[in-house]
C-alpha cells in the first residue's frame, strides 16, 4: 500500500508553523486522554451490547444522554430510533457527521474478553444472536469523540455541526427513514456530510479517502417462480418450477456477461432458493433472493430491467403459462443508490488528514468488492449536500492478512487506534471545512 500523493494546500499547512504542529500534537494528545477516561469505556459497553437494525433503543438512549452531557441541541426518535444533536457556533456551512449504530444478527466468536453475549427477538419475534461485526460500536464511540473535541475547539470553526447518529444501515433503510421523518427540512440543511467505515482488512490507524466511487447501488429482488405440480415420474403432466428458476439463475448471469460493458462494475446473485417438499414431488412454487450490484444509475436500471426480462421469458421458453409467470419484486426498503464522494470535498478532506495526522497515515486502498453504504440518500444527486465519506484501518499490520471479514463471527477491531484515529480524522476535516473564510 503507497500512501496517497497530496494537494498543494496540503504541502503548505506541512510547512507550516510550529504553533500549527503544536496545535496537532495537543488534539491527538486530547483524544488520547478522552479515550482512556471515557471513550474506551464507551466502546466496551457498545461492543457488549449491540441492538438489531431499527431496533436500537437503549445504544440510541446512550447517545442522547452522551450528547446531550456535552451541551447538544439532542432530538431523538427520528425515523425511528434516529438521534440528532446540533451545535450552533455562528455564521458559516453546516456539516453534518454521521455514525450507524446497528448490530447484526451473528453469535460472536472472536475470542474477545468483551465478546457479545446479547440475544434480542428480530421483527418477526425469532430470537437472534446480536454482534457488532461491522464496526459500527466504533463509529457511534468516536462520534462522541469527535462532538467532544468540536466544541472544545469552537474558537477554530464557524458555522453549525450536526450529528447524526442513524439507526438501520445493516438493512439499508435507516438513512431513507431520517429523511423522509423530515432530516433536512426540521434541521439545519448540511452543505457537507461526512462519515467513515472503520476497516478489517486496512492497518489500525490509516486512513483511506476515496476522491469517487466508494460503495455499489444495492438492492434486494425476490423472484417467484410458478410452475404446475405433477408427480416426480411423470413431469411431462406438469410444469417444473425447479428447472424453469435453474435456467433463471444460470440465465441471469448473461444481463452481466453480455449486456454490461466490461468496464463497469455489475454484480447479480442469487442468495437462496427454496422450493419443493419431497424427492417424487413436482411442486408449483420455487422462492429466489437476489442482490444487484452496481456503480452507476444506469446499469442499476439495465439489470434490474434485465432481470424482469429474462425471468418471464425464460419462463415462456419452457412452458409456464402467461398466468403463471414469475412474479419480481423489488425491495421498498434494502434499496441504496452507490456512495460517490465530492471529488472536491475529498481533496480538501484528504488534505487536512495529511496535514494533521501526516501524509505517512494516508492509504490508497483498491476497493475489492462491491459493498453497499446508505450514507448515499444523505449526499444523493440533486439534493445540495457534497459528501465525503472515507475507510479507518482497524486491524494490526501483522493481522491485516489474516483478518476476519466484515459480518464474519471472527470479525475483531483493534478499538483504540481505530476510535482515536476516526475522531482524529473527523475533527480535522470538519474544522477544514468549517474554518473562518474557508468558503
Amino acid at each position: 500500500m503507497k500512501p496517497f500523493l497530496i494537494g498543494t494546500v496540503a504541502w503548505a499547512v506541512l510547512a507550516g508553523s510550529a504553533m500549527a504542529q503544536g496545535q496537532d500534537a495537543e488534539l491527538r494528545s486530547s483524544i488520547q486522554a478522552d479515550y482512556d477516561s471515557h471513550l474506551g469505556a464507551l466502546f466496551d459497553h457498545f461492543h457488549r451490547n449491540p441492538e438489531l437494525s431499527g431496533m436500537e433503543v437503549l445504544t440510541a438512549a446512550r447517545m442522547a444522554t452522551e450528547l446531550r452531557a456535552l451541551g447538544y441541541e439532542v432530538t431523538e426518535g427520528v425515523g425511528g430510533t434516529g438521534v440528532v444533536a446540533i451545535l450552533r457556533n455562528g455564521d458559516g456551512p453546516t456539516v453534518l457527521m454521521r455514525a450507524d449504530m446497528d448490530g447484526l444478527p451473528v453469535e460472536e466468536r472472536s475470542g474477545l474478553s468483551n465478546a457479545s453475549t446479547a440475544r434480542q427477538l428480530d421483527r418477526d419475534g425469532q430470537e437472534r444472536p446480536v454482534m457488532h461485526a461491522c464496526g459500527h460500536d466504533v463509529h457511534i464511540t468516536a462520534l462522541v469523540g469527535t462532538a467532544r473535541q468540536m466544541i472544545e475547539r469552537r474558537d477554530q470553526w464557524s458555522g453549525t455541526l450536526l450529528l447524526v447518529v442513524q439507526p438501520a444501515e445493516e438493512r439499508i433503510f435507516g438513512a431513507r427513514e431520517m429523511l423522509e421523518d423530515g432530516l433536512y427540512e426540521r434541521f439545519p440543511r448540511p452543505e457537507y456530510a461526512l462519515a467513515f467505515h472503520v476497516a478489517a482488512g486496512q492497518e489500525a490507524g490509516t486512513i483511506s479517502v476515496p476522491l469517487d466511487v466508494v460503495s455499489s447501488s444495492s438492492d434486494s429482488v425476490d423472484i417467484q417462480v410458478r410452475g404446475i405440480g405433477t408427480h416426480g415420474a411423470y413431469p411431462h403432466m406438469g410444469v417444473d418450477p425447479v428447472l424453469v428458476a435453474a435456467q433463471i439463475v444460470v440465465s441471469l448471469q448473461s444481463i452481466v456477461s453480455r449486456e454490461i460493458s466490461p468496464l463497469e462494475g455489475a454484480v447479480i446473485t442469487v442468495g437462496s432458493i427454496h422450493g419443493g417438499t419431497k424427492h417424487n414431488i413436482i411442486g408449483e412454487r420455487v422462492d429466489l433472493q437476489l442482490t444487484v450490484r452496481s456503480d452507476s444509475p444506469e446499469v442499476r436500471e439495465r439489470l434490474l430491467d434485465g432481470i424482469d426480462r429474462v425471468s418471464a421469458n425464460t419462463a415462456r421458453a419452457l412452458g409456464v403459462p402467461e398466468d403463471r409467470l414469475p412474479i419480481v419484486t423489488r425491495s421498498a426498503t434494502e434499496t441504496t443508490p452507490a456512495t460517490i464522494n465530492d471529488p472536491e470535498t475529498a481533496q480538501r478532506v484528504r488534505d487536512a488528514i495529511a496535514a494533521g495526522m501526516g501524509a505517512d497515515r494516508l492509504r490508497d486502498e483498491a476497493r475489492t468488492g462491491m459493498g453497499a453504504e446508505d450514507f448515499a440518500y444523505f449526499v444523493a444527486p440533486g439534493n445540495g449536500v457534497r459528501g465525503v465519506y472515507f475507510d479507518v484501518g482497524g486491524t494490526l499490520p501483522s493481522e491485516v492478512d489474516t483478518a476476519a471479514g466484515h459480518h464474519s463471527p471472527e470479525f475483531r477491531i483493534e478499538a483504540e487506534p481505530s476510535v482515536t484515529a476516526g475522531v482524529e480524522a473527523m475533527v480535522l476535516a470538519g474544522m477544514a471545512l468549517m474554518a473562518p473564510g474557508a468558503e
